[in-house]
């Protein structure tokens, strides 16, 4: 069992650790990971628009995806995901172009997994299985399958192969965006470009009968516009490299290699691509990274200032500077949402906008800057309360896009929503504050429908690998109790019994070494560790049966003190998901959530 000493002496060591992360400005931009996915696709992408010219990035593409295929043959996500068929495909695909590597051998091995998955390589069964994968979903199956043609992985008839990809009504990007909730797309809100896109290419190479042809003519010149006003000054969609790589094969492949949108998009990922020639799978999560450094540095009443004065207020500057405070472009978000980046190619979200609420008032311990008198922190309030689903959930970018997993009502979002809103309710106009309990409300509602039989609570944009369905009921379990400790005073009657059942299921799957995985049976990590214990931590006021509680955030603490070699080793694990189940680890992650967690142990465990 660990004693105080080194629980004080993790503690400075990891806020040391996460201190010495801030970039030349004093803020944090986190390292993602390094993705065989998104350097497949660039490759791709690369090649098709022209070869001989990115002769460079291309071959050392296809060296970084020779040196690391994974044993078993298949690629994962990140360089220690589990082999899966969408990014094996990809770098299946991405291999068959190559004349400069000899490719033989990693190819014979991705060709055994792809069987093994399969079943064979036939085309037919290759279309299936991405299929069944995504379902109703084309927002990955369909690009899959499109890169898959283009690279001759279905077949060495173009036509057959580009039968394949399901089309895309890409024409219904013509329409008023308002429109696109009604009309029910067939992707995510968020690949938009990817539906205008790839939705035209399979057009070109597969053509309809009349009328649908001349319909479909007509929308291009409109929605090849559409597709120019929302790509980003950056180049890259989302700053995506694999969304901005399927766009550019897709437009290339078309006969389009000089739209404005390919001769942007290129040096877009030539400027992403990594020395070892490699592409993460986004640019960076600065913002996001900040305000969970923020957060974290100032969690469980820490002695310790957050950072001097001056310090403080340059990240509150910058923070306020990212707010955005027009209309969005890609989404068509009102102002007043913040975006995961700082660069261009972000776009407002829940999650992040929440952050930064909760950011910017640690950032004013005195706060001076109440609601009433701020009006970015007002325009985000009302803009979460704007964006608040029906069933009282929050979503991620787009109110009522429901249709598909990744666009709707998530309880680790609705969480994230509750705590800023209370954090910040006794300081807004009275009229705002009616409508910040209203929607606080209708969110406790929205958490006791969605938690589990069990206790748990399901998140959106986190999961964990080792479990069956991907996904992890400790990150969303964690995140709803951290709102939970906060929102008694609005006396929803529910609240203490969703407390209860969830901090049982904690307990419950909290593992022998004391850490947590993603849920049941899975192997402990230093981020589900550490979140699992801050939300212990953060609850045990509010609970009867306490001395059991404590002896799991002991077991816990002994455990992420083991984890991080006292607060000084900090390896990340793959635990966050893009869209379409793309995994992805962060190198800030494991540190803010320890920081987080030990100093809200060191308030319970520390005589």
């Amino acid at each position: 069992m660990s004693n105080s000493a080194e629980l004080q002496s993790s503690i400075k060591n990891a806020r040391q650790h996460l201190l010495a992360e801030r970039n030349e400005y004093g803020w944090w931009e986190g390292e993602l990971s390094t993705s065989a996915l998104s350097t497949a696709t660039a490759t791709i992408a690369f090649h098709t628009v022209n070869p001989d010219k990115y002769s460079k990035p291309i071959t050392l593409g296809l060296q970084w995806l020779i040196d690391n295929q994974n044993e078993d043959g298949g690629w994962g996500d990140t360089t220690i995901s589990f082999s899966n068929i969408s990014t094996t495909l990809l770098c299946w695909s991405a291999l068959n172009l190559s004349t400069r590597l000899s490719t033989t051998d990693t190819s014979s091995k991705a060709e055994a997994w792809i069987k093994n998955y399969v079943g064979s390589l036939d085309a037919d069964a290759i279309a299936e299985a991405v299929t069944r994968r995504y379902g109703k979903d084309h927002t990955f199956s369909v690009p899959i399958l499109m890169v898959c043609a283009v690279c001759g992985r279905l077949g060495g008839d173009s036509n057959k192969a580009w039968k394949k990809v399901l089309p895309l009504p890409f024409e219904l990007a013509a329409f008023p965006r308002k429109w696109f909730a009604i009309l029910q797309l067939p992707v995510v809100s968020y690949a938009l470009p990817a539906l205008i896109a790839i939705g035209y290419a399979r057009f070109i190479h597969v053509r309809p009968f009349f009328p649908v042809r001349l319909l479909r003519t007509l929308a291009w010149k409109k929605t090849s516009r559409v597709l120019q006003e929302i790509h980003p000054e950056s180049g890259g969609y989302l700053e995506a490299t694999p969304l901005t790589s399927f766009v550019t094969i897709a437009l290339a492949s078309s006969d389009q290699k000089q739209h404005p949108v390919v001769q942007k998009a290129i040096p877009f990922l030539l400027a992403s691509m990594r020395p070892d020639g490699s592409w993460p799978i986004d640019t960076n999560l600065a913002t996001w990274a900040t305000t969970l450094s923020v957060k974290a540095l100032a969690s469980g009443n820490s002695p310790h200032p957050i950072l001097p004065a001056l310090e403080s207020d340059a990240i509150r500057l910058w923070l306020k500077q990212q707010q955005y405070l027009e209309t969005h472009a890609y989404t068509n978000a009102p102002p007043g949402g913040w975006a995961w980046t700082d660069l261009t190619g972000g776009v407002p979200d829940a999650d992040d906008t929440a952050g930064a609420l909760l950011a910017l008032r640690v950032l004013d311990p005195g706060n001076n800057n109440s609601a009433e008198n701020d009006s970015s922190a007002s325009a985000a309030i009302t803009w979460l309360l704007d964006l608040q689903n029906r069933d009282g959930g929050i979503p991620t970018f787009c109110r009522g896009w429901g249709a598909l997993p990744f666009d709707r009502s998530s309880p680790d979002l609705t969480a994230h929503a509750l705590r800023a809103w209370i954090t910040w309710m006794k300081d807004v106009p009275p009229a705002l504050r009616s409508r910040v309990r209203l929607g606080m409300e209708h969110g406790l509602d929205y958490l006791k429908q969605t938690q589990a039989s069990d206790g748990s609570w399901t998140p959106l944009w986190f999961g964990n690998q080792h479990l069956p369905d991907e996904n992890n009921p400790t990150y969303g379990t964690a995140k709803v109790l951290l709102a939970l400790a906060q929102l008694d005073n609005c006396h929803h009657s529910d609240t203490v019994s969703m407390r209860e059942k969830a901090i049982h299921w904690l307990q419950e799957n909290q593992n022998p070494d004391g850490g947590w995985g993603g849920g049941s049976q899975t192997p402990s990590s230093i981020e589900e560790s550490a979140l699992a214990i801050d939300a212990l931590c953060t609850n045990l006021v509010h609970l009867e049966h306490r001395e059991k509680i404590i002896q799991s955030i002991q077991s816990g603490v002994d455990c992420l003190i083991t984890l991080t070699k006292q607060g000084a080793h900090f390896p990340a694990s793959p635990i966050g998901f893009y869209f379409a189940k793309l995994w992805y680890h962060e190198k800030i992650y494991p540190i803010v959530w320890s920081v987080s967690a030990l100093q809200q142990a060191s308030r319970i465990l520390s005589p």
